[in-house]
């Protein structure tokens, strides 16, 4: 199918695209690597994202697929985390004249967000702030169907006395092309912490393996760098931390081991 999308491509007069679970990915890859060296306008949509897809186990749960995309030179992936990052993905993919794009979809419902009009057009530079606090201490910065959980702890960390940044990163690809100030921006990395003076902290969530958050300056990661298991999708998440409270310890942790001191509990 993959070979075929790129003899599409290459014949012209058409705009190929075809559809399967991510986890396949593995049997498109040469295919896929073609088309980014062609310069190849091909759209590959991915299905099943993460171990959310359930009960058909760890053979079709895909744990290290998108951050072995993303390694692909000159082959735009994203990881959309609701219906509006969707759109804008499919844009872009489509307006891409020279280079192949993936779009790397969940199997479960989520939620859409509230953006306003800049930050809707932002979503086209691969990174953005989907929801800020004033004075935040700290980043989380989310992809996928981890976006929602993102915002979430965000409003649980409020009540902790932990004011964060939420920022969506639908494609790495895109945002490491974006201008350094920017990216800056975007991160905070020119914010100095509040008491420690080297920077803000950051964690990254995404049910993937985690090794790719470091270039972004995050000390820590709630990821997945094991296979998953054959059960309902809401119970893997729950097994493997991707929940608000989770993410929320892992964000108060950081922010009190880069402080120095101790944040309000919970309770």
């Amino acid at each position: 199918m993959a070979a075929i999308m790129n003899g599409v491509a290459l014949h012209g007069g058409l705009i190929p695209f075809g559809g399967t679970f991510l986890t396949f990915s593995d049997y498109s890859r040469n295919a896929i690597r073609m088309a980014a060296l062609m310069h190849q306008r091909v759209i590959h949509v991915f299905t099943h994202d993460s171990i959310g897809l359930g009960e058909d186990g760890p053979t079709h749960q895909p744990v290290e697929h998108a951050a072995s995309l993303r390694l692909i030179p000159h082959l735009d992936v994203w990881r959309p985390g609701d219906e509006c990052e969707t759109f804008a993905a499919w844009g872009m993919a489509l307006t891409q004249t020279d280079r192949p794009s993936a779009l790397l979809l969940s199997r479960q419902n989520l939620a859409a967000q509230p953006r306003t009009p800049e930050q809707v057009l932002a979503i086209r530079r691969g990174g953005y702030v989907l929801s800020d606090r004033p004075n935040a201490r700290a980043v989380i910065i989310a992809t996928g169907s981890e976006l929602a959980l993102a915002m979430t702890a965000q409003v649980q960390l409020d009540a902790r006395g932990l004011p964060v940044r939420v920022v969506s990163m639908p494609s790495t690809s895109v945002f490491d092309r974006q201008p350094a100030d920017y990216q800056r921006s975007v991160l905070m990395s020119e914010r100095p912490r509040v008491a420690a003076g080297a920077g803000v902290t950051r964690v990254a969530v995404e049910a993937g393996v985690t090794r790719l958050w470091a270039a972004y300056g995050c000390s820590a990661v709630v990821g997945l760098d094991q296979f998953g298991e054959s059960a309902p999708g809401p119970a893997l998440m729950q097994a493997y931390g991707f929940t608000p409270e989770h993410l929320c310890q892992v964000l108060v942790d950081e922010v009190e081991r880069a402080e120095g001191h101790l944040l309000q509990s919970s309770n």
